[in-house]
């Protein structure tokens, strides 16, 4: 198949009746759906020469950047165009968050789960290692918005000498729990170890998917 040049792959978008393009934005590392707005051609071409995202406020009637005045940009990493031609997919690597209010994505009201009733009475358990991302992205909102209080901001605020000196002591206080032979304390101080590494990776925008990832990596090449 011959390979198209960028500025006929640009030909191959289908704008709709008013210049419009859907473009769904997902973090490259965590593969989180972060937002939905829409582009144009010039907003496109502009997200392109400047590798940040640019899209078209339907009800501005204006061009605006993502992050422009709250600083969480988002970093363009790819760009893709579906099947039809109708729909952008734009990989980024998001700094801070995605959302107004706060959160990490735009995606954060559920309607339907799995094993959910009407009423949330049979509200299925997240699966333990699918909350690891749930608390990554907690994490990162908490880091990027700095809420007054937050354990989390706090200690990342302290800076990476004391996030640290904070592993090295749950990482101490679960080897102490190993060698008591106490295993309710072993869940509990497990649990700080792995909750600090998780913030200490964050704090470097290292995203503990990243590292599962590695360890996937890992076992399969020592099949």
């Amino acid at each position: 198949m011959e390979k198209l040049s960028r500025k006929e792959k640009l030909q191959e978008v289908k704008f709709d009746a008013d210049g419009l393009v859907p473009a769904i934005v997902q973090d490259e590392r965590t593969r989180a759906v972060l937002m939905m707005a829409y582009m144009n051609r010039d907003s496109l071409e502009k997200t392109m020469q400047t590798g940040k995202t640019w899209f078209w406020s339907r009800s501005r009637q204006k061009y605006w950047q993502k992050g422009e005045s709250s600083g969480h940009v988002q970093e363009v990493k790819e760009i893709y165009y579906d099947c039809d031609g109708d729909t952008l997919l734009i990989m980024v690597e998001q700094v801070g968050v995605a959302c107004h209010t706060g959160h990490y994505t735009c995606f954060f009201n559920p309607i339907y789960r799995e094993g959910e009733g009407d009423e949330g009475s049979k509200e299925k358990e997240a699966n333990p290692v699918d909350f690891i991302s749930v608390l990554g992205e907690v994490i990162r909102e908490r880091k990027a918005g700095q809420p007054e209080g937050s354990y989390v901001a706090g200690l990342i605020k302290e800076g990476e000498e004391s996030v640290a000196r904070k592993v090295g002591e749950e990482a101490l206080e679960t080897v102490l729990a190993l060698m008591a032979s106490s295993r309710e304390r072993l869940v509990n101080e497990g649990a700080d170890l792995l909750f600090h590494l998780m913030v200490a990776l964050e704090s470097r925008e290292v995203p503990m998917e990243e590292v599962l990832q590695e360890l996937r990596g890992r076992h399969g090449a020592r099949k």
